[in-house]
């Protein structure tokens, strides 16, 4: 397997010398940002390398002799959002990545499945975690109706561009769990939509990571290594689906999501955080984890995304690569010898 870094964390320096961090860490490749929720900030000539030969290779040539390649593009975003300078932003972002991505010689753009509104006309995108009345499912039926045809263009695009679209199983999208990958594939006869198997994402929701690769099997075409700690007494009071978020105001630091939408502030002692990789769960767990990535595919992508913020940038990133490595030895290890 290839072990690298998720780039976004490093979006505060120019791209040679988030390579060399990289490197520094002892790990082989980067997920480049190309668009979504986060502008592509290291890809400061994506719309020249689409048309040039010459600004393609003068982008490749920024990797050579660093120890570091491209890890595959990531463009995170709503795609399916129902105002069109968020949706149809994300969506043709979408499109120019699966794009760029054959004209950097890579397979894999991760991305998710997005979420539209409830209704017909709707401007606001509307989440149904449980289904326990009529009318919720009548909403999860018009969603799916707005995102079938979206997923079977996009599996289309994704096919002649010899390209596999990975999408995160994250909140505030209509596909979430194993259930949803299933249905979204049936439903759109998907050959090349599948998931990254984002860890972080399903602790929380009480799954197992490691059950669910094995679940989803060939359909796993990614994997992202991210942890998080439940924090017991916490969710105790406020249960995994804490909705304690502030909206922060213009004049602090925020992070916008397309139009006027904005991340909000986490929780105050919340019922779960992001936390560096060993930081939830141990060296031995995350060996497991790339045991059942290597089942499927022993070329698999896993790259550490930081989003802990107790911890600095780089040290964050130190901290996570250790237990990846480590865990990857013991894997090797353990197959040396089976």
């Amino acid at each position: 397997m290839k072990l690298g870094v998720y780039n976004a964390i490093l979006h505060d320096r120019p791209l040679p010398e988030a390579l060399d961090a990289v490197a520094a860490l002892g790990l082989t490749g980067i997920e480049i940002n190309s668009g979504g929720f986060l502008p592509p900030v290291h890809i400061p000539t994506f719309d020249d390398i689409l048309v040039s030969d010459t600004a393609r290779d003068d982008y490749l040539g920024i990797f050579e002799g660093t120890g570091v390649s491209i890890a595959g593009l990531n463009c995170n975003g709503n795609p399916l959002h129902p105002k069109p300078e968020i949706g149809g932003a994300h969506a043709e972002d979408i499109r120019r990545s699966i794009r760029l991505a054959e004209r950097l010689g890579q397979h894999r753009v991760v991305t998710m499945s997005g979420l539209p509104g409830g209704e017909p006309g709707a401007t606001v995108t509307n989440w149904v975690v449980n289904a326990w009345n009529s009318a919720a499912l009548d909403v999860l039926d018009y969603q799916w109706t707005v995102a079938v045809p979206f997923w079977q263009e996009i599996d289309r695009l994704a096919a002649d561009h010899d390209v596999k679209v990975a999408l995160e199983l994250h909140p505030q999208n209509l596909v979430f769990n194993t259930a949803d990958v299933r249905k979204l594939v049936e439903l759109t006869g998907a050959t090349h939509v599948g998931v990254e198997l984002d860890a972080s994402h399903l602790f929380w929701q009480q799954m197992d990571p490691v059950a669910v690769v094995r679940e989803l099997g060939p359909l796993v075409f990614h994997a992202a290594a991210k942890d998080i700690r439940v924090n017991t007494a916490h969710a105790q009071l406020y249960g995994v689906l804490d909705n304690r978020f502030r909206r922060l105001s213009a004049d602090e630091p925020r992070t916008n999501l397309g139009g006027d939408e904005w991340a909000n502030e986490w929780p105050k002692d919340s019922a779960w955080d992001f936390v560096a990789l060993g930081r939830g769960h141990d060296t031995a767990y995350w060996t497991e984890f790339l045991r059942a990535l290597h089942e499927v595919d022993p070329e698999m992508l896993v790259n550490i995304e930081h989003e802990d913020v107790s911890l600095g940038r780089i040290e964050g990133l130190e901290i996570a690569a250790t237990v990846l490595k480590d865990a990857d030895a013991a894997l090797q290890a353990s197959l040396a010898t089976a």
